[in-house]
């Protein structure tokens, strides 16, 4: 299949035609010309005002449920919302049913992602079962491609556990990606401990839960000499570990998720259940400590912890709803309208450059002869979400019908091609 690509403004720091409005031609999955002007007989021409066009963007925490609850996900209505929003590659949690904890169920993954718009990286789980106790075969998970290394949703709280994890991953140089709670601490928490929870009457979940988890995080990966990423990191006390911990040149990296730069926990107040997630929104305060880091680079990428459930799970009191919306969608969208002031070139960073970085994979610069690993996007156009607008097979997004900015207009994956209106 051919593909002409017409006037697309390029956003890649690799590439030599980086800050141009160019035409690309993509010849069976491969970049073959990039000129000014191409006149050629194609199959599918894109041609769309306002085009920008940059390397793949990565979503490094999404459940796509499969195998177990596919009544909540599956791979190919995960794949088709990563491809609405813009993304070509995931990392799909491995908080299944059974676990994502051996080679085949990585190989499973993998196997059946194939045929998908988007690639399926699997995140292998650290413990079996995901059960905090004894650790599960990365190494072999590793070699049958397991991106990285979690139990997901659930914190490993034992740190003599993630301590032996870390020091097994540096066989070939793994990473484990953590989200930073400890259990213990506030643990019957629905929201943010704080003014607001005391307003609502719902108990709260102080954010030192996490900044403890994150100070024991850090200094095990310092003695391990390993490398941890904290993701749904949501304090300022937090973000300050962390850049203290990378000016001491220890290999920790950090993503935050989009919606907790949108909303605080102020929002809460009409016990909303798609703003029951996990960690909680927090204080003004700490939503605007959060986007500094992301500003100054203290946090490395974003993470849309696209959490899908279905009705049941989510129309009923706010204590008894599930942690976790739908975010694959918005992302784009929902950083645009939090942060208008993040360029362009530091968007593309955050979604891009830095997971691949990060986790290992191929850069896929715009240049001739590559790969075609693409996203396709307006940078300014504003719009209004919709349910129709949700690919995934759940719809539990507290955006439904708010004002967003910024457009994906699709991907190209190698030979395969998702457009969108």
């Amino acid at each position: 299949m051919k593909i002409l690509v017409h006037q697309a403004f390029v956003n890649d720091l690799q590439s030599p035609y980086n800050g141009k409005i160019v035409d690309i031609l993509i010849e069976q999955g491969f970049i073959t010309r990039i000129e000014q002007r191409i006149d050629a007989e194609v199959d599918i021409t894109i041609n769309k005002q306002n085009l920008h066009i940059s390397t793949g963007w990565v979503d490094i925490f999404s459940n796509f449920n499969d195998p177990g609850f596919e009544y909540k996900e599956t791979l190919e209505t995960g794949a088709a919302a990563a491809a609405a929003g813009g993304f070509t590659d995931v990392f799909v949690l491995p908080n299944t049913k059974p676990a994502i904890d051996t080679k085949s169920q990585v190989e499973y993954i993998v196997q059946k992602s194939k045929a998908l718009p988007v690639t399926v990286h699997p995140i292998g789980a650290v413990t079996k079962g995901i059960e905090g106790k004894d650790l599960a075969e990365m190494y072999d998970m590793h070699d049958s491609g397991a991106i990285a290394f979690s139990d997901g949703i659930q914190p490993i709280q034992s740190a003599g556990l993630l301590l032996k994890a870390m020091q097994y991953i540096r066989a070939f140089d793994g990473v484990i990606i953590q989200i930073p709670d400890d259990c213990t601490v506030g643990a019957n928490g629905l929201m943010n401990e704080g003014m607001i929870s005391t307003r609502l009457g719902l108990p709260g979940k102080p954010a030192v839960a996490e900044e403890l988890i994150i100070q024991r995080d850090i200094k095990l990966a310092e003695y391990a000499e390993s490398r941890i990423h904290f993701t749904g990191v949501s304090s300022s006390a937090s973000v300050e570990s962390i850049r203290r911990a990378k000016i001491s040149g220890l290999h920790v990296t950090c993503s935050v998720t989009p919606y907790h730069l949108f909303f605080t926990d102020e929002d809460l107040q009409d016990y909303d259940t798609n703003l029951k997630v996990f960690p909680p929104l927090r204080d003004k305060e700490n939503v605007a400590a959060l986007k500094e880091a992301v500003l100054d680079g203290t946090i490395d990428m974003i993470a849309s912890h696209h959490l899908p459930h279905e009705t049941d799970s989510k129309i009923l009191e706010f204590e008894y709803a599930k942690f976790g919306m739908v975010g694959l969608e918005t992302a784009f969208g929902v950083l645009r309208a939090a942060m208008p002031a993040l360029t362009e070139q530091k968007l593309v960073q955050l979604l891009s450059y830095n997971p691949r970085k990060v986790f290992g994979l191929a850069p896929h610069s715009v240049q001739v002869g590559n790969p075609a690993k693409l996203t396709l996007f307006d940078f300014d156009s504003t719009w209004v979400m919709s349910a129709n607008d949700i690919k995934s097979k759940s719809k539990n997004s507290p955006f439904i019908d708010t004002k967003l900015k910024g457009k994906v207009h699709g991907i190209i994956n190698g030979t395969k091609l998702s457009l969108h209106n």
